[in-house]
């Protein structure tokens, strides 16, 4: 029997987009993360991917988020408890950014992010102009974003 239930939509295709790129670059994200900590360029944020044009890295400093918090009704009060709890030395944690829209991108890789850079054994600038050359093929970008 034929159902006449239309199939979803994926409202958001980026953030499917983003989870697969993120499945397939654990140990590359673990190792920018913790390059980046390491090399104290984030000591006030969160590092974010921004999504809204070509896909780069970008701080997100935490007044920014708590702003947008507030802006939100504290829809973002979750995101600021882990970004609270965050442990640079052993995962990984970055914010998607979206038109009008958020995706927190927090995992445990398998070896630690100091262990992850590294094997890597790139500086952080090289990894980082990399990852964003990869995600610019991975991740479709629209104006629905």
């Amino acid at each position: 029997m034929m159902s006449n239930t239309p199939a979803p939509v994926d409202e958001n295709p980026w953030q499917s987009q983003l989870d697969r790129f993120v499945e397939n670059h654990q140990q590359e994200l673990a190792a920018l993360s913790w390059g980046i900590h390491r090399e104290g360029g984030n000591e006030d944020g969160t590092l974010g991917i921004d999504l809204k044009q070509t896909p780069r890295f970008v701080s997100c400093p935490r007044a920014a988020i708590e702003t947008l918090n507030r802006n939100t009704q504290n829809k973002l009060q979750e995101i600021l408890g882990i970004i609270d709890g965050y442990k640079p030395e052993e995962e990984v944690l970055m914010v998607g950014i979206g038109l009008n829209t958020l995706k927190l991108v927090y995992f445990q890789p398998e070896l630690t992010p100091p262990e992850c850079f590294e094997r890597m054994n790139v500086d952080t600038d090289t990894l980082l102009r990399q990852l964003e050359e990869k995600m610019g093929g991975a991740i479709a970008i629209s104006e629905t974003v």
